[in-house]
């Protein structure tokens, strides 16, 4: 674990998200539903990823981005609307290399997962549509958690802890407050 940065906003925003950004190699789990059952556009928060990846950068942070599906990361089109953007936001959607992760990440089953220090679950209306009952990602959350990596999440991305039980039985968020 590296305490990489003095600047206290930075740190803030390391801790609210979990303090990932003190670690190395960072696996970031996002949404791969692009539409919900009525047609209606979703896709990734674009803020959830945009700020994390702009510090990664700065800090050289290996980071892998990966969702259930792989392939193209849909946008979510609400998370565009000129009052949600901000500098660092509109700085990610003219880069041309973060365009280029996003075009076509890998699908949770074409990583291993186990060398990541830690889990980042970015948020966006969609995650309810491929998270909770996704196996394969409840197996990579109990398998960190129990190894006492660093498990975080923001905004929708909560739901991706909903239904992991653990190795006593338990689901994870049990007795959680």
């Amino acid at each position: 674990m590296k305490n990489r940065t003095k600047n206290p906003w930075k740190r803030d925003f390391c801790n609210f998200l979990g303090i990932i950004l003190y670690f190395d190699k960072i696996l970031w789990i996002i949404i791969s539903y692009s539409s919900d059952e009525n047609g209606t556009p979703m896709g990734l928060w674009f803020s959830k990823i945009t700020h994390l990846y702009h510090l990664a950068k700065q800090e050289n942070i290996e980071m892998t981005i990966a969702s259930i599906r792989g392939g193209k990361v849909p946008i979510d089109p609400e998370s565009l609307r000129p009052m949600l953007t901000d500098r660092i936001t509109k700085k990610c959607w003219n880069d041309e290399k973060f365009w280029k992760i996003l075009e076509n990440i890998p699908s949770l089953a074409g990583i291993s997962w186990e060398k990541f220090d830690a889990i980042y679950l970015a948020g966006g209306r969609g995650i309810m549509y491929d998270f909770p009952e996704n196996t394969d990602l409840q197996a990579i959350i109990a398998v960190h958690y129990e190894a006492r990596k660093i498990v975080s999440a923001a905004c929708h991305g909560v739901g991706g802890l909903l239904n992991v039980r653990i190795s006593n039985g338990k689901n994870l968020i049990a007795d959680k407050k």
